[in-house]
């Protein structure tokens, strides 16, 4: 029976997480951590041996409706978190897309897989951005919105009244520890939470915007190799992001913990639990800092490939 496989990363979002979702600018790279997707033909639903109601997997679902299946034996295997803040479910989206595709003998396009794991996201959250996805399927650093002398134009989305346009930005070479909470956070009622703030209330409209102002300043310092300001500017993004009430105390608590031996840190993702991330050149200090703080610590390689068709 053929087996289609395929491999996907997970990601770090430097900067620019919520603000995102209402255009403004992001940069999310692509990290050493991946989730894999095996596809076979089958008459009856199977995910991971077990026979299941797609209902209960909206992101399956929908990659599968996409391209008119209705049943498939499918297996998986992630080195990501589950609700981590590190893409666990863009990449599961990207990878079974691509898998899928080999399945059925279509063409392995970027541009598509990004589009039809984005789809599974915004389905399955209710709102989101493709950040997620577009990392997760090109692979190294990609940014969406970014300004067009930052970046190279990759691809554009639309959804709704909603426009990105996705490009790859260069990276330094820089080091990051993850600081896991161990808290699973779900993304879409965060998305939510942000979005009735920010239509009640001006102050939070302008902390959306002010992320997206200080993501550009973020954007220049990355192309200028300047990471003592990167880092200054992803401490000032948390204290934002908290502002709009998406941290907890274990990622405040991991953010401060880690700035003695960091340029910056902040929270990653949708917040809520899940993970901060530290940029610095001491990650052994850093890693033993948060580990003392009751956290999960490790050390991550960025910029890495995107998905890949596992032969």
């Amino acid at each position: 029976m053929m087996t289609s496989k395929a491999t996907a990363p997970g990601k770090l979002i430097i900067l620019g997480e919520h603000a995102v979702v209402y255009g403004k600018p992001a940069v999310a790279l692509a990290i050493d951590k991946t989730f894999t997707c095996t596809v076979q033909k089958s008459d009856t639903m199977y995910l991971n041996n077990n026979n299941v109601n797609l209902d209960a997997h909206p992101h399956i679902k929908t990659i599968l409706e996409i391209h008119g299946m209705k049943n498939a034996a499918i297996t998986t295997e992630s080195m990501i978190p589950p609700s981590s803040g590190l893409g666990s479910s863009a990449a599961l989206s990207v990878a079974l897309s691509a898998a899928v595709r080999k399945h059925l003998g279509k063409e392995i396009d970027e541009k598509e897989i990004s589009k039809e794991a984005f789809e599974a996201e915004y389905t399955a959250q209710g709102r989101a951005s493709p950040i997620d996805t577009s990392c997760s399927t090109h692979g190294k650093g990609v940014a969406l919105n970014c300004p067009k002398n930052m970046g190279k134009h990759l691809w554009t989305l639309s959804k709704n009244s909603q426009t990105w346009d996705v490009s790859e930005v260069p990276i330094p070479n820089m080091t990051f520890v993850v600081g896991y909470t161990g808290i699973r956070a779900a993304t879409g009622p965060l998305v939510e939470k942000v979005r009735k703030f920010r239509e009640h209330n001006k102050f939070a409209s302008d902390i959306v915007d002010e992320i997206g102002d200080i993501t550009i300043e973020g954007m220049k310092a990355m192309n200028d190799n300047d990471i003592e300001k990167l880092g200054r500017i992803m401490t000032q993004d948390h204290k934002l992001l908290s502002i709009l009430g998406v941290s907890c105390d274990e990622l405040n608590k991991f953010v401060n913990a880690s700035l003695p031996y960091s340029y910056g840190a902040k929270l990653t993702g949708s917040g809520g639990g899940g993970s901060m991330i530290a940029l610095t050149d001491k990650p052994e200090l850093v890693c033993e800092a948060i580990k003392l703080r009751g956290g999960q610590p490790f050390v991550v390689k960025t910029g890495v490939d995107g998905v890949s068709i596992d032969f």
